[in-house]
């Protein structure tokens, strides 16, 4: 049997399709300039240090124009492993609410990254409640526009997509704390990046407070904190569900700090403040 290639669903769309011009984009996000400050520039750069090793991350998944400078914050400040668990969210609705793919490959523009099998087997064996459904991952962009980052930096790496299409705060704890064993128990480390935006289509001052009490919480690493804050600020943040399950794992993991990298909106690139969408990138350590 030919081995599963999942062809690319976003490129020319979230990010360019064609390779030297993603690649130079990309680059350039890794390098942002220094100049450029944005309204909320106090936290823009809050964590400076380069190469920090870390358990977990999570970073932004829209249009590369709007979000690509905090994601290329978060992966130029980090000591990247050659192996990553992505936990995305199910923004299409298909297929399996905790949907893993368990071999093959992912294509971008860049070329091909294969998936981690013996990791996803012994995930599969942990957690059944895990099903590998290829359906589930086919539209979704949020693992995908990872993938060019991770490529420009590490080539030859690996990595495990998950979606997450449940709200079941039981069931995303216990999926971390499996995640933290499985992981733990692997040869070489694993970084675990819950892809997520923050708060969606209201005003920029609106959004930008919303959005640090969400981040208030993730940096307190308080998983019951994150879920309670989001319904009762009415926070669309729409990888909420995959950063508790991220921070569960790091907790277990021994996680004892976080820090955010860098946050934005889009209006910073709009510059319409009237309907905008945040982004946040935090690392944990």
């Amino acid at each position: 049997m030919n081995p599963i290639l999942r062809n690319p669903a976003v490129a020319g769309r979230f990010y360019p399709a064609d390779a030297n011009t993603l690649t130079r984009d990309v680059y350039s996000y890794l390098s942002p300039n220094k100049e450029e400050l944005t309204q909320d520039d106090s936290s823009r750069e809050r964590f400076s240090a380069k190469s920090i090793p870390a358990l977990g991350c999570i970073v932004p998944h829209a249009g590369y124009v709007y979000s690509g400078r905090v994601a290329g914050a978060v992966f130029a400040a980090l000591d990247l492993p050659k192996h990553f668990l992505i936990l995305g969210p199910n923004h299409t609705g298909m297929g399996q609410p905790l949907a893993i793919m368990c071999q093959g490959a992912w294509k971008t523009p860049l070329g091909t990254l294969k998936i981690n099998s013996p990791l996803v087997a012994a995930l599969l064996k942990r957690f059944p409640l895990l099903v590998e459904d290829a359906e589930a991952h086919r539209a979704e962009h949020a693992i995908e526009v990872q993938l060019p980052f991770l490529q420009t930096l590490q080539p030859d790496c690996s990595f495990v997509p998950i979606t997450i299409g449940t709200s079941q705060l039981d069931v995303l704890t216990a999926l971390g704390e499996t995640i933290a064993e499985v992981v733990s128990a692997q040869p070489e480390p694993v970084l675990i990046i819950a892809s997520s935006d923050m708060n969606h289509y209201e005003n920029d001052a609106i959004t930008r407070a919303k959005d640090h009490s969400a981040i208030k919480q993730i940096l307190a690493l308080n998983t019951h904190g994150l879920a309670d804050t989001v319904k009762k600020e009415q926070i669309s943040m729409c990888g909420v569900w995959p950063t508790l399950v991220m921070l569960a794992a790091t907790k277990k993991m021994g996680a004892r700090a976080a820090q955010l990298v860098r946050y934005a909106t889009s209006g910073d690139v709009s510059g319409d403040r009237h309907r905008v969408v945040g982004y946040a990138g935090i690392l944990i350590q």
